[in-house]
């Protein structure tokens, strides 16, 4: 693709990036803490703003409903934007869904700071290639039911994912899909590098199923 045809989608795409941003940077668990539990969820248990934190320090119903909502916020600008600005390119997508991600996890509303931004990603995932998603999915399960590790699960699911994204897009370097499955990849490593010191001390935190709970 040459710089002249590239050059139409720079504007379209830098807004879906920055619209993308604003929705992602809604931080749900947050608000959900303190509308219903009237607590700040940055001051309990790992206090990051993500559903796991929630999930054990509020509970079950405040963690599934933050997980559904940060899901949302990554998946409905993929859905969404590309059809209310022009021309409606992959790349935009792409971008709406990198914007939403970036938004979790460098919120403006929390001085720029943010939860790790996996549920968010599956969103953005589940949007663009809903068969990859499947397997990222399948791993993620598969790997959180037999370890009870979250930030295992999350980092096997999202390489998974981009295996499978690769194998599943004719000429995959060309993709923008593929570009921004690589760059979330490489950011959901990234935000659990302190994670994988736990894991290698063994000093992780194990998932419960009873909120409030872990092991």
């Amino acid at each position: 693709m040459s710089v002249q045809s590239l050059t139409p989608l720079i504007l379209p795409a830098a807004l879906c990036l920055l619209a993308g941003y604003v929705v992602g940077a809604c931080p749900w668990g947050l608000w959900l803490g303190r509308w219903f539990k009237g607590v700040d969820v940055r001051t309990l248990g790992s206090r990051n703003l993500g559903a796991t934190n929630v999930y054990r320090s509020l509970g079950p119903g405040l963690g599934v409903a933050t997980l559904v909502l940060d899901a949302l916020k990554g998946a409905l600008p993929v859905w969404l934007l590309p059809g209310w600005v022009p021309p409606g390119h992959p790349a935009e997508a792409a971008a709406a869904g990198l914007g939403a991600v970036m938004g979790h996890v460098w919120s403006f509303w929390v001085g720029f700071r943010g939860g790790k931004g996996v549920a968010t990603t599956a969103g953005v995932l589940l949007a663009l290639a809903p068969i990859a998603f499947a397997v990222f999915l399948g791993v993620f399960v598969l790997t959180v039911w037999t370890t009870r590790f979250i930030s295992l699960g999350s980092t096997l699911g999202a390489l998974a994912f981009f295996a499978a994204l690769v194998a599943l897009t004719p000429q995959p370097t060309r993709s923008p899909m593929v570009w921004l499955g690589g760059a979330l990849v490489v950011m959901i490593v990234w935000r659990h590098r302190e994670n994988y010191r736990r894991l290698a001390r063994g000093e992780e935190r194990r998932f419960s199923w009873k909120g409030g709970q872990a092991s």
